[in-house]
């Protein structure tokens, strides 16, 4: 099995921008994504890329704001988080797995880490 870690989390405010990092332990022969789960709240989907990186999908939510890419070499996904809304505030996951673009599930999950945009 493989083991994500997730970093680059923090604090901003309103309208900052933020960026994180997935690296996995080792090469992911398959889709990866983000996903986010508010104080409660379920678990949402925020984005996926395919293994190729030419297929992205993202949450209406954030479409236009964020950006989801990967580096196969490092073995890593990415997040680039644009015009934060308090409401993205959320513990954000990484995951990877067969088919996470359609069916927007992952198998493999990473340990999370927090996001807090204030107003």
């Amino acid at each position: 099995q493989v083991q994500l870690v997730e970093s680059g989390g923090g604090s901003v405010q309103a309208g900052g921008s933020l960026r994180l990092s997935c690296a996995a332990s080792g090469r992911i022969f398959y889709s990866m994504g983000w996903f986010r789960q508010a104080p409660g709240k379920e678990r949402e989907f925020v984005g996926g890329i395919s293994l190729a990186g030419i297929r992205t999908d993202y949450a209406d939510s954030v479409k236009g704001r964020f950006t989801i890419s990967r580096d196969n070499a490092k073995n890593s996904v990415y997040l680039q988080m644009n015009s934060l809304k308090p409401e993205d505030t959320a513990v954000y996951y990484c995951a990877a797995g067969p088919g996470l673009l359609t069916t927007q599930k992952g198998t493999d999950w990473g340990q999370g880490t927090q996001v807090t945009v204030s107003s």
